[in-house]
């Protein structure tokens, strides 16, 4: 992995690894070790960092190592038609799934490594740089979000009273709450399952994006 290389090109776009994390759907602490050599490149995530960069994928994947896509993941050409790699869909008919999951009962979610798959981009999030989906787990949200239901996510709307959010924090926990306010240093929340309020300090808090969107499928 060409470290500076990577470093130089966001430079040139005028970004940031945070920025790149959330257009890839992924977690910051996962870019960094993917820009370090720690964790390799998916074939999927290489389209999507070039087109976040504005370079070509051949240039990314070279200057990421060994990041080349698997054998059997392009199909070959058909009458004149080019080669299709699968999930290469086109950035803005599409955006990234987050996955979070939880380790028990009544442990908080955690997000993983991802994206996990693209979903249809809606018509409310058309042309919003780093928008997302993450589906819900548990039931403290219910009866308003079921576990398994796909959330839309702007990360740059401002949340506003009695609207949902996600709330990441420094330690990869993640939350699905309802947004109260900012209050003494605070970030005040409410679940409906049980209907609780509740307060998670500032300095934990790393993101809070606005939900604007549902989709009860998954």
């Amino acid at each position: 992995m060409d470290t500076s290389w990577f470093q130089e090109a966001l430079d040139r776009a005028g970004s940031t690894q945070a920025d790149l994390a959330r257009h890839l759907g992924l977690a910051a602490s996962a870019v960094s070790r993917m820009l370090k050599g720690e964790r390799q490149m998916k074939a999927l995530e290489a389209v999507h960092v070039a087109r976040f960069l504005g370079v070509a994928e051949e240039e990314v994947l070279r200057h990421a190592g060994d990041a080349a896509p698997p054998a059997a993941a392009v199909e070959p050409g058909r009458r004149g038609r080019p080669p299709r790699i699968p999930f290469a869909a086109p950035h803005t008919d599409t955006m990234p799934i987050r996955s979070a999951a939880r380790g028990g009962d009544d442990q908080p979610m955690y997000l993983e490594d991802g994206p996990i798959g693209y979903t249809p981009r809606p018509a409310n999030l058309a042309g919003v740089r780093d928008a997302y989906a993450i589906y819900m787990v548990g039931d403290s949200m219910e009866p308003r979000y079921l576990a398994g239901w796909l959330l839309h996510v702007n990360p740059f709307k401002p949340a506003t009273r009695g609207r949902d959010v996600v709330v990441y924090k420094k330690n990869q926990a993640v939350l699905i709450k309802q947004f109260v306010g900012w209050s003494d240093g605070a970030l005040v929340l409410r679940q409906l399952n049980p209907d609780e309020t509740f307060r998670v300090p500032r300095d934990e808090v790393v993101e809070c994006h606005l939900v604007v969107g549902v989709d009860q499928e998954g």
